[in-house]
């Protein structure tokens, strides 16, 4: 009998190799193998055969290694709280090595500080005060030592900042702990932001309010020149004597068209003082100016004494009182006739608007007793009031000259009536910021992107003005606003109708404005310009004065005199 035995083996390349043996029965007389030795074979002969590892796997596992252990040496080392921090480098502004990454110790502090404060609102809602205590302790010690690293210059210390970051740590995870409900948080903090939105708006009503008062009221100071200008005036007959004299003095100059002419009409005996001192004191020939100054009956003697017991370099000042025209009268006039309308009396002198915030804000701006004063008003009849002129400046009371304004007389206004510098640099200083451009009149006559423009220190070509009827013009458009539909109230709005078409717009340097209420004017555009006007509440006589630009006006200002510090002016 013949067996054939087959053993197979695996050599180093993977290749299987058979082996035949060939052997006949008893050819050997060996004797028969044992029951174990037979299951050893059998284990042996089932069981597979041993892989010896190859070129390629080998290849494979080193090449794992060497990317493993090049990945574990490029991984930065984090150093551990618990061990102090020696020798950290620092860079050349003083602060710590990565001091600007997400591991910093001042954004550390930071990022904990928000979370804090975050928490210590939510603890005050839930009236867990100790906690809200706690928090509030470490912020302000957490802030205590990032000032005193700013102070000294110098990165925040480990030592320092370690203590406290793991108490704030503490106190957020026990914040987190108390599981407080986002919700309803939520709920009470939108509350919150809506209850002070409206005290936010109340306190802005309120201001608004407060300020428009100030700025309505005559200053104690103020009030105290005018009174003992007065009594000097009514108890010195010598005095009066003197006025009468001067007056008539000045005749002559009061109609000479070859003078410069200018206007003036205030109730405010030192702003209307500023106003014609700083243009004689800036003039290179002040012997030719000409002030024509006109007040109400109440302030009349104050002015008169005023001017004369200053000289003024002997300039020709005319004193005049409104009440003194008689052409003002309510037929003539619109404004005087529309205030003996009961409805308009209503509007005017109470206080009963309705809504808050702008609205009311607005009707307390435009309810200023100067937009209801004749003296106001009074500056659409000057050809009337001075028929005898052909051209005059007009300056308000709340300006201060700077240069020589002689220039202007000779300045060609190219037909047109009114001279003035223009506003409309910003889109809120066009025709439809002041005027109510859905209404038809309004639609249909004037271009609401038109350009405004300032009153306060104007050419007025009074020839022209008589030709094109200005005035005429300006009571057309005041009659068809009995109603207040076409705008508000103010001198404005209307002159923007009279003048539409007849005004010539002059270099900005001429007339710089905003003093009054601008905190932000260049001062070079300050220093270059000709006349500075202080329109808006904070007038420089004022305590809501701009302390910045006080002095430009200060300057006129003789604090020297008598009068000026009897009545405390300073």
């Amino acid at each position: 009998m013949v067996v054939e035995k087959r053993e197979e083996f695996v050599g180093l390349n993977g290749v299987k190799i058979e082996k035949e043996n060939s052997m006949r029965a008893g050819l050997f007389n060996s004797p028969s193998p044992s029951p174990q030795q037979r299951l050893r074979k059998e284990f042996r002969r089932r069981s597979p055969a041993r892989r010896r590892p190859t070129y390629l796997s080998l290849l494979l596992v080193a090449g794992v290694l060497f990317i493993g252990g090049f990945v574990f040496v490029g991984l930065p080392w984090q150093p551990n709280p618990s061990q102090p921090m020696v020798g950290r480098v620092t860079s050349g502004d003083g602060l710590a090595d990565g001091a600007h990454s997400l591991d910093s110790l001042p954004r550390q502090l930071g990022d904990q500080m928000t979370l804090c404060k975050s928490y210590a609102v939510i603890a005050k809602e839930n009236n867990n005060l100790q906690l809200a205590w706690h928090l509030s302790a470490q912020i302000r010690a957490a802030q205590q030592i990032l000032s005193t690293a700013a102070t000294r210059g110098t990165a925040v210390l480990w030592e320092e900042a370690e203590p406290i970051m793991r108490e704030m740590s503490a106190l957020i995870f026990e914040a987190k702990e108390l599981h407080y409900d986002s919700a309803t948080m939520l709920m009470k903090l939108k509350a919150e932001m809506q209850a002070l939105e409206e005290m936010a708006n109340t306190a802005a009503t309120q201001s608004a309010t407060f300020g428009q008062l100030a700025a309505e009221a005559v200053p104690k100071s103020l009030h105290c020149l005018s009174l003992r200008l007065v009594i000097k005036w009514a108890a010195d007959e010598k005095l009066r004597g003197k006025i009468k004299a001067m007056q008539k003095s000045f005749a002559p100059k009061l109609t000479d068209t070859n003078l410069y002419h200018f206007c003036v009409f205030s109730d405010n005996v030192l702003g209307a003082s500023v106003v014609i001192n700083s243009t004689i004191m800036n003039s290179l020939h002040p012997e030719r100016l000409v002030f024509h100054v006109v007040t109400d009956a109440v302030n009349d003697g104050a002015m008169k004494t005023w001017f004369a017991l200053n000289g003024f370099k002997g300039v020709a000042i005319e004193i005049r009182n409104v009440e003194s025209f008689t052409f003002l009268n309510a037929t003539y006039v619109p404004v005087l006739k529309q205030l003996q309308d009961a409805e308009t009396q209503s509007y005017y002198f109470r206080s009963n608007t309705q809504g808050g915030g702008e609205a009311q804000k607005t009707a307390l701006k435009f309810r200023n007793p100067k937009y209801l004063s004749m003296l106001n008003h009074l500056r659409f009849y000057i050809p009337e009031v001075y028929p005898t002129l052909k051209k005059v400046v007009f300056l308000d009371d709340d300006v201060v000259v700077q240069r020589d304004l002689s220039e202007l007389f000779s300045l060609d206004l190219h037909n047109n009536v009114n001279g003035a510098v223009e506003t409309c640099l910003e889109s809120f200083h066009r025709f439809h910021k002041y005027l109510n451009f859905s209404h038809p009149k309004i639609k249909s006559h004037f271009d609401p992107d038109a350009c405004g423009w300032a009153f306060g220190m104007n050419v007025f070509d009074l020839v022209k003005w008589r030709e094109k009827n200005v005035t005429a013009r300006y009571h057309y458009w005041q009659e068809q606003n009995v109603d207040r539909t076409l705008w508000k109230l103010g001198t404005l709005p209307a002159g923007l109708l009279a003048f539409y078409g007849l005004t010539e717009p002059l270099d900005r340097r001429w007339h710089i404005l905003g003093l009054g209420y601008d905190a932000n004017i260049d001062a070079e555009s300050i220093e270059n310009g000709a006349v500075v006007h202080y329109n808006g509440n904070m007038k420089p006589w004022l305590k809501l004065a701009m302390s910045r630009y006080k002095p430009v006006w200060e300057r006129y200002v003789d604090y020297e005199n008598s009068y000026l510090q009897q009545c405390n002016f300073h």
